[in-house]
């Protein structure tokens, strides 16, 4: 495996755990619930000397059930291989096989802290789960709990600020950082450009807006001739797809989260004989789930970011790490065809990040889980793209910060360095 640990920081989190054990120590009653050590160096909830569970909610059914199954199937099938080897040996010399426990919330942030509540007595930390709303829902009591929410599939900066969030990290770019890739490539260009906003009303939408105005901002060739948004509760954005290509633009700028409506924005758009060049999120640009159905191929370019490889793409089909990857998602993961969206190889990537911790963590609690987790630097997890690797000693970023702007061929992506 490439890559290894460079650097560790304590958390200030450690002097909550100090002084819930000097208290009970007092004869103080501890709350029955909460998931903190019960005692300096004891074991944490859902780990033993010979395994560890993890937790994850996410949607396994509804309209986000493709990446959201992804998000566990990753993870299993990094596990799955890892256990077959004989397990991971764990930072203070015990060797532990990794289980995973996952429940599904449909999307739906009051399940999602349902399932949170089910499993946090059970599961050593939770990790992987899709969604902003649905990681919102529950990040407060983990933060009470003191139960890890650990490279979580969101883009929403709050996860990875260690002083509002010291029990949580996201995994996957920020928004802004998306946002801001496909802005900086577009004013690059040096072209006259007509731009049209969709993105979904609450923080992601927000986010990715608020990273691609950054980085046009000054620049004399881009113009924002409209901008709307939808909701996520809605069916269709028929009419806001409608306006927008009377607007003129000749780029739309879609920031939107559910794989439905893009697939129907692109169906769209086409009818109105409406052609633009598209930007589209990373966790919403799948060539088999969003634009082949969508009909990507009728548009001038496509673009989107990523920092994983893409298995179907024919730069990687002969690829050592992709190879593994497949092998295992179908014999660990129930995944038996290549995955049509990226949180499979994301979610692999969580499952070797959490290796790099757990191999550094010195006693079996969750202090030493955070301690470790947020001390990993300059990583290249397996399937990292050339120029991106695993850094979480930023704060305010999350694991992965580091993007590279990619263009739709037709079947997979390809790397671009300038917009046209």
């Amino acid at each position: 495996m490439n890559g290894h640990v460079r650097s560790r920081r304590t958390l200030g989190i450690a002097v909550a755990s100090a002084l819930a054990v000097t208290l009970s120590a007092c004869g103080g009653a501890t709350d029955a619930g909460r998931g903190g050590d019960t005692a300096e160096g004891a074991p944490s909830p859902g780990i033993t000397d010979d395994s560890v569970t993890l937790g994850i909610t996410t949607p396994l059914s509804g309209s986000t059930a493709g990446p959201g199954t992804c998000t566990v199937a990753g993870v299993r099938a990094y596990f799955g291989m890892r256990n077959a080897e004989g397990g991971i040996e764990f930072g203070d010399g015990q060797t532990r096989t990794v289980e995973i426990e996952a429940l599904d919330d449909t999307y739906d942030p009051q399940q999602a802290a349902a399932n949170y509540d089910q499993l946090k007595n059970e599961v050593f930390a939770m990790t992987a789960g899709l969604g902003t709303p649905t990681n919102r829902a529950w990040r407060d009591a983990a933060i009470a709990d003191e139960v890890p929410q650990a490279l979580i599939m969101t883009g929403d900066p709050i996860f990875s600020d260690t002083e509002q969030s010291p029990w949580q990290l996201g995994f996957v770019p920020i928004y802004q950082n998306e946002g801001e890739a496909f802005g900086e490539l577009l004013a690059a260009s040096g072209q006259q450009h007509r731009v049209a906003i969709l993105s979904q009303n609450d923080d992601y939408g927000e986010g990715y807006v608020e990273g691609f105005k950054a980085a046009v901002e000054g620049a004399d060739n881009i113009e924002i001739v409209d901008e709307l948004t939808y909701e996520a509760t809605d069916t269709s954005v028929d009419a806001q797809i409608t306006e927008l290509a009377n607007s003129g633009a000749d780029v739309i700028f879609n920031a939107m989260s559910l794989v439905p409506l893009v697939v129907g924005a692109l169906q769209k758009a086409q009818q109105l004989g409406w052609t633009p060049s598209w930007f589209l999120p990373s966790n919403t640009s799948s060539p088999g789930a969003v634009l082949e159905p969508g009909g990507g191929g009728a548009f001038p370019g496509i673009y989107s970011v990523s920092f994983a490889k893409a298995p179907a793409s024919p730069a990687f089909a002969e690829d050592e790490d992709v190879q593994t990857y497949l092998s295992a998602l179908a014999e660990y993961g129930d995944y038996p065809e290549p995955p049509a969206f990226p949180h499979c190889q994301w979610s692999w990537m969580v499952g070797a990040t959490l290796e790099q911790a757990f191999t550094q963590m010195e006693e079996p609690t969750r202090d030493s889980f955070m301690e470790a987790l947020r001390g990993i630097q300059g990583y290249e997890a397996p399937l990292m793209l050339p120029g991106t690797s695993v850094d979480t000693t930023q704060d305010g970023q999350p694991a992965v910060s580091s993007v590279v702007v990619q263009k739709y061929n037709g079947r997979g992506y390809d790397t671009v360095e300038s917009f046209g």
